[in-house]
């Protein structure tokens, strides 16, 4: 190759490395300018209803009056999702990646990613028509053993659509994501960490807990996290499931509601200042949702210097 030849093969190497660094760069600026623009037409739309006399407002005691409630549902909601599905979906995961026979594990795999495609919809309805009733017994039977706990506290809902059958429903729906997430990351151990581990005599167990757990942490908090937003953003699944209700403390008696199924079930209809308190809504779960993504991101930036040996 002579100079010419390579001095024009760098020169090309280098433009094309400009295009994509410029491409880049816009396309990161295309996100922060829709991010900021979405922000800014919520809080734009939202005022109205931040500045309203109270009496004017759904409940006739102000919006933080309005929100709270719904605010409380949504985090319950959220939290019982992740609480059922997070141990299922790790352990899921590590049977594919670890334990399971080649074969087995590619099936398990494609119907873990075949869950994530069904439309939330779908499994709404699954949880007004069927999980609902079938649930309703035990409802009853938690609320005659179990009452003296608050969260079990009777009367238990006829319908079963509770806040507790919507909290399941969203861990059925978030459980492909943590699943396949955690899964992709067990794989990505290094092999060199485990064979060291079973060398030393740790058994399958003890290999996965000194070497690929803690090298899947800032993974596996990532999948949480993103499965936390898919619970907290859920629309019609929720709306299908659940009512309006009061908020109450009890997860089987019917009430509770969430910001997202609010919105939905109310916003058709709305006009006026209505409108602007459900963006308020929604500006509110924006925040949350936010504030929930940033602290994700300082977890995992407290251990992404772990590569696995410490």
């Amino acid at each position: 190759m002579t100079a010419t030849t390579l001095t024009r093969s760098q020169g090309a190497g280098r433009a094309g490395d400009k295009v994509f660094s410029g491409a880049a760069l816009a396309a990161g600026c295309l996100i922060l300018v829709v991010l900021f623009g979405v922000a800014l037409f919520l809080v734009v739309q939202a005022i109205p209803a931040l500045t309203a006399p109270a009496a004017d407002i759904q409940g006739g005691a102000g919006f933080f009056s309005y929100i709270w409630p719904i605010v409380i549902g949504t985090l319950i909601a959220a939290t019982i999702a992740l609480v059922i599905a997070t141990p299922i979906a790790i352990g899921v995961a590590l049977f594919i990646s670890h334990f399971a026979p080649r074969g087995l594990a590619a099936g398990l795999g494609y119907v873990v990613d075949l869950l994530a495609a069904i439309p939330s919809v779908v499994y709404g309805a699954w949880g007004a028509a069927f999980l609902a009733k079938e649930i309703s017994p035990i409802y009853n039977w938690l609320a005659d053993n179990m009452g003296w706990l608050p969260i079990f506290q009777g009367p238990a809902s006829a319908t079963g659509k509770t806040i507790l059958t919507a909290g399941i429903v969203l861990s059925v729906m978030v459980l492909p994501i943590i699943t396949s997430l955690s899964r992709e990351i067990f794989l990505q151990t290094p092999k060199l960490h485990e064979e060291a581990a079973l060398a030393l005599g740790a058994t399958r167990w003890e290999m996965i807990r000194i070497s690929v757990l803690p090298f899947a942490r800032p993974g596996i908090i990532s999948a949480i996290m993103l499965g936390l937003g898919r619970a907290l953003g859920e629309t019609m699944a929720v709306a299908l499931v659940l009512s309006s209700g009061a908020l109450t403390a009890s997860l089987i008696q019917s009430g509770n509601q969430t910001i997202a199924a609010e919105i939905a079930l109310n916003f058709p209809e709305a006009s006026g200042l209505k409108v602007s308190t459900l963006i308020a809504a929604g500006l509110v779960l924006f925040v949350i949702t936010l504030a929930v993504n940033m602290l994700a991101r300082w977890i995992i930036s407290r251990h992404k210097e772990f590569s696995g040996a410490n």
